[in-house]
């Protein structure tokens, strides 16, 4: 046709009631939910955090709010604008992790919720949700993660009597999975948080997790709420085969094999990683320190331009010298552990930077070998 082109577009095909209640059930056991519900969210992860913040907010709650990242001082502010009275705790270094001990303490001051991220992808740190879930619960206190960044790549427990009360969940990291679609894990106790009096006086909101349970898990199922994405549930339902032939275990086992191998060869290399210890560090990202002097800007882009490394620069607040070797989803592999040694590697030696790539090397294999 003169001046005009026709275009042929692909339409998904319809994703049925059924299978979204089975890919909901399915997040659910990842993290062993037990008697909690899985409701899935129509948006990035950080649509799921802001529904739940605001609606926690509203009741007017107590929070101590872990911030170890701009992620935890973003659901803090949530809070805070819907009624909440908000304490902040914060590590001593930006973007070190918590420790245990500094949330009891705080704790003990009295409060109704706490809340923290579990995995940080900002920093390659992770918080110690075993003991700060444990020890909320013995106060009777609702704790809320947020385990975008660490579902798949760490052990994870929703609701029953050992398992946080409310868990946000996000298939595009370990599970590599869609980003346009989430979900929230919630038990008996988070319910009852959520459902405090709230000053909403609409009939529909598109980020009340209320809504959704009105208008899914208060039904026969019979229809899907809202209009999802199909192409972003079909990609969800492939992620979770995946994950689902691989096992939850092995995926977790895999990322922290990945983890492991990465943070000996920093170390090979004579370099610093950002966790203290393997305990700390995240199964996703594995941050480091660079030698003093060095460019991060000039490392992480010839790292990724020249050497195919998946290198990043840490966030704003963080050490000038932090970046981060991603071994995320699919790349938490041996290929990939090499690549991001290696390119990091002749990245600093071409800025005049030199480290021992052999050793650094040697020692990613013998995590892998071993």
């Amino acid at each position: 046709m003169s001046g005009r082109q026709s275009w042929a577009w692909a339409t998904p095909p319809a994703f049925g009631a059924q299978a979204y209640a089975r890919l909901a059930e399915r997040l659910g056991e990842l993290v062993l939910a037990g008697d909690a519900d899985t409701v899935l969210v129509p948006g990035e992860a950080i649509v799921a955090l802001e529904a739940v913040a605001r609606e926690l907010g509203a009741g007017g709650p107590r929070v101590l709010n872990v911030a170890t990242s701009q992620y935890g001082y973003l659901f803090g502010q949530w809070l805070s604008e819907e009624g909440a009275t908000v304490t902040t705790l914060a590590p001593p270094v930006p973007g070190q992790p918590v420790t245990a001990e500094q949330v009891v303490s705080a704790l003990a001051n009295g409060y109704d919720v706490v809340s923290f991220v579990h995995g940080e992808a900002a920093t390659g740190i992770v918080n110690p949700i075993d003991a700060i879930v444990t020890q909320a619960r013995r106060r009777g206190v609702v704790s809320v993660v947020d385990a975008v960044a660490s579902v798949g790549a760490e052990p994870l427990r929703a609701g029953g009597p050992t398992g946080a009360d409310i868990v946000v969940l996000g298939p595009q990291k370990a599970l590599a999975g869609p980003a346009g679609i989430s979900a929230v894990t919630i038990g008996e106790a988070g319910w009852k948080a959520l459902s405090r009096p709230t000053r909403r006086v609409a009939t529909l909101s598109s980020v009340s997790l209320l809504d959704i349970r009105r208008d899914w898990l208060d039904t026969d199922h019979s229809a899907i709420p809202g209009t999802p994405a199909p192409h972003e549930l079909w990609a969800l339902e492939a992620a979770l085969e995946a994950v689902g032939a691989e096992g939850v275990d092995a995926l977790v086992a895999r990322h922290r094999l990945a983890a492991t191998a990465v943070r000996a060869g920093v170390q090979g290399l004579g370099l610093r990683p950002w966790a203290d210890d393997l305990a700390q560090a995240s199964g996703l990202v594995t941050g480091l320190l660079l030698p003093e002097g060095a460019d991060r800007q000039a490392v992480v882009t010839l790292g990724r331009e020249h050497f195919g490394a998946d290198l990043v620069a840490a966030p704003a607040g963080t050490d000038e010298q932090l970046v981060k070797i991603r071994h995320t989803g699919r790349q938490a592999s041996f290929e990939a552990v090499l690549a991001g040694l290696g390119g990091l590697a002749g990245a600093l030696s071409r800025l005049g930077h030199p480290v021992d790539a052999a050793t650094g090397l040697a020692a990613a294999v013998e995590v892998y070998a071993s």
